[in-house]
């Protein structure tokens, strides 16, 4: 399909598209571990939430570890929780110079572009959107946040060095993902919400458009996350990346970021995922629901979701309510 046309026509369809993967695992019995190892496994999952929820889309891991461990990255792995990177692996220009640009396969990689192919054959009803990290985030992930945040202004040749070569990775593996059969990818770049305008527009936007540019077509759009608390300040760098639509965190007052995005674009967000879906109850996710859509429905541009990806143990429950207030809403 032309995901293009599909996009001018979503918020229409009054269906909400939130981060929703990882409590896949209460529906199949899967831990954590062996989900995010296999690509086959992550399809089941995949297909476990379509057929309990009717998403808009049905959207892969939101793993923000994969593609640094890809690059040598430890990583720490839990049964209940998303696996996080755990050190640093860049720290000068030895280490840099030392860094190689890893194959589009290597660790897990490859498995995340199975997740794909296999769950297209399961998923037929809707489309199916990959998830990737954004380049800043994945720098900061080589090379640690703080130090990271420190390095653009101490040493920004380091940094842009480091986003060069994860750049070249990431048009590599996004373009596998899209080749797998990829209706869009959601794009992951919380790391740049914490950057100043001027940081953001040398650090992340410049590279985030040529990602786009370079893997984007008619049959694969990008969504751009990002969930930091500054994204109001930094429209004009967001809006900057080219991406056709936006899916911004609970940090934020999401019915004034609309005000601010053109109404030819779409707008997601914002229900908080760990204070509702994993911490709260049945009743206060509808309350955060309905007073998201309160807020925002107004706009022809909006489509609720989650403010992030959802944590793999959130209870079922509060995941229907929010659903639930979805359908009450638009009744």
């Amino acid at each position: 399909m032309s995901m293009i046309n599909w996009l001018q026509t979503a918020a229409a369809q009054k269906k909400p598209l939130p981060i929703l993967s990882f409590p896949g695992i209460q529906l199949t019995g899967i831990k954590v571990p062996e989900l995010v190892r296999s690509g086959r496994r992550q399809a089941e999952c995949m297909k476990a939430v379509a057929g309990r929820w009717n998403t808009l889309a049905s959207v892969s891991l939101m793993d923000l570890s994969v593609e640094a461990e890809a690059f040598g990255s430890p990583v720490k792995f839990s049964d209940d929780e998303v696996p996080s990177v755990t050190g640093a692996i860049v720290t000068d220009e030895d280490s840099l110079e030392a860094l190689n640009v890893p194959a589009v396969g290597n660790a897990r990689t490859g498995e995340y572009v199975q997740t794909i192919s296999e769950a297209k054959k399961l998923i037929a009803d809707r489309p199916v959107f990959a998830g990737a990290i954004g380049p800043f985030s994945l720098a900061g992930r080589l090379m640690d946040m703080t130090e990271i945040m420190m390095l653009c202004y101490e040493e920004p040749d380091l940094v842009h060095g480091v986003l060069e070569k994860v750049t070249q990775f990431l048009i590599a593996y996004n373009t596998a993902l899209r080749d797998a059969g990829a209706d869009g990818i959601i794009m992951a770049e919380p790391a740049a919400g914490m950057l100043s305008p001027a940081l953001m527009g040398e650090f992340s936007t410049p590279y985030v458009k040529r990602i786009i540019e370079a893997v984007e077509t008619d049959g694969c759009v990008f969504i751009y996350h990002n969930c930091g608390n500054s994204t109001l300040s930094l429209t004009k760098e967001i809006l900057g990346t080219g991406a056709r639509a936006f899916h911004f965190g609970n940090a934020i007052d999401l019915s004034e970021m609309l005000k601010l995005i053109p109404s030819d674009k779409l707008v997601m967000g914002n229900v908080d995922p760990a204070g509702q879906f994993r911490n709260g109850t049945p009743e206060s996710v509808r309350e955060a629901t309905l007073a998201v859509l309160d807020k925002c429905a107004q706009y022809p541009n909006f489509i609720l979701s989650s403010g992030c990806d959802i944590p793999p143990v959130s209870p079922i429950e509060n995941i229907d309510a929010f659903f639930a207030a979805a359908t009450e809403f638009y009744r």
